[in-house]
């Protein structure tokens, strides 16, 4: 390869990279702005939207549009923040996955409350623009504000407080490094191996 189309090649997986980025941004946007003649654009053809606790599975951007539309019947308004952000290419230039941990404030069933997420991404360039093809939720809470202190309080594992029941959240206890750092206990709640 020469000098010159590696540094074609470098500046292509920039703008890729800031492409992507512009498009995790724009979902926040089309999300709280209910943005809905945006939203078909977020998305591959055969996007799946996902939650680990699987109250969100769509497959289809039709089938995506639509569970959102259903989301947004019980939700007020919102207001998504992402921060940091790890994307990954790999062989294929068209293709790429990610990481982004985010959080929201929201209006639920007339409710104020606060969520903590992490995203699992997965990129594809079609038609010329960078879309999702998969987004699968992971939360860490999702929490009446009035409940914020308390459900991060130590040894709770009920940080899911969004529906009827409240259960424990996706991350960080059903992970395999956390598991794997506290002995296999769910909840890690002693000391941290080597703390005094």
């Amino acid at each position: 390869m020469s000098a010159t189309s590696s540094l074609e090649a470098r500046l292509r997986r920039l703008e890729d990279r800031v492409a992507i980025e512009e498009l995790i941004a724009r979902y926040g946007l089309v999300m709280d702005d209910r943005d809905m003649d945006a939203m078909p654009g977020l998305f591959t053809e055969d996007v799946r939207i996902l939650s680990r606790d699987g109250v969100m599975d769509a497959r289809g951007r039709e089938a995506a549009i639509e569970l959102y539309r259903g989301r947004f019947t019980v939700l007020g308004p919102s207001n998504h923040f992402t921060h940091d952000r790890i994307i990954c290419f790999g062989d294929d230039p068209d293709e790429a996955t990610g990481t982004v941990l985010s959080h929201a404030e929201m209006q639920r069933k007339g409710e104020p409350m606060l969520a903590a997420i992490r995203y699992s991404d997965r990129y594809r360039r079609e038609a010329g623009a960078w879309r999702f093809a998969e987004r699968l939720f992971d939360f860490f809470y999702y929490v009446p504000t009035a409940e914020y202190l308390e459900a991060l309080g130590p040894g709770l594992a009920t940080r899911m407080r969004a529906y009827e029941e409240a259960t424990g959240a996706d991350i960080p206890e059903k992970l395999a490094t956390w598991r794997a750092y506290y002995g296999g206990a769910p909840g890690g709640e002693g000391d941290a191996p080597g703390s005094s």
